[in-house]
């Protein structure tokens, strides 16, 4: 029991930090966007990223509450 705990916990601490990612991520690239000259590549890369931490939080929600059968 205590496994699963530590478990469940060590993936709540990823969670918290990929979401803290994920809201800096988007700070990052609207701040980008209103100041000219934009930097196409840096934001395309930076928004790469940010679906992929997005990926990352679903993945870790799904295993810290699986969905339970209707």
């Amino acid at each position: 029991m205590n496994d699963t705990f530590d478990s469940v916990t060590s993936l709540r601490a990823r969670l918290d930090a990929l979401l803290a990612e994920h809201r800096d991520l988007d700070e990052a690239i609207s701040r980008l966007v209103e100041l000219p000259p934009t930097d196409d590549l840096l934001i395309r890369r930076l928004k790469k990223r940010k679906l992929f931490v997005k990926d990352r939080i679903l993945m870790i929600e799904r295993m810290i509450e699986p969905d339970v059968p209707a």
